[in-house]
């Protein structure tokens, strides 16, 4: 597992990722909760739609336990989520997540992904969950493939 300043690395809950960031932000993209750097957008209240700045992106968004971001709400479910491959065939990925508060989980499960049909049997009713656990298995599965220049290029 992958530390910061002492915490874990782990999603934060309001980062809606939408399409990969120059990975220069980070000395070790592929060690980023969803595999690397992401862009997005802010879904915390007051700033839905926002999207964040680098620095912003860099220290928080990609990062989880972003309580010290200005956008985060003291009120929030979780803190972060995580994401982890469990089993793999030729069939279906399980996708196993834990959504966190104060380091501790408060919900997880398992998400299903049908490789053949390249759709997912199972989804997490929060977009923002289902998108992160969808980055994550499209840089884990192109780390599979061996394809990492794709990795490196915005």
């Amino acid at each position: 597992m992958s530390f910061i300043r002492g915490e874990k690395l782990l999603a934060c809950p309001f980062f809606m990722p939408t399409t990969r960031h120059d990975s220069s932000l980070w000395i070790h993209p592929a060690r980023l909760p969803l595999g690397t750097g992401w862009k997005g957008y802010c879904t915390a209240p007051g700033h839905d739609g926002e999207p964040p700045g680098d620095e912003q992106l860099r220290d928080n968004c990609n990062l989880g336990y972003a309580h010290r971001c200005p956008w985060c709400p003291a009120d929030r479910i979780w803190d972060s989520t995580r994401f982890g491959v469990v089993k793999q065939s030729e069939q279906r990925i399980l996708v196993c997540y834990s959504c966190e508060k104060d380091h501790h989980p408060f919900e997880h499960g398992m998400l299903e992904y049908d490789v053949g049909l390249a759709r997912w049997n199972s989804t997490h009713r929060d977009r923002r969950v289902q998108r992160m656990a969808q980055c994550y298995l499209e840089v884990y599965l192109l780390h599979k493939s061996g394809i990492r220049d794709w990795l490196r290029q915005p």
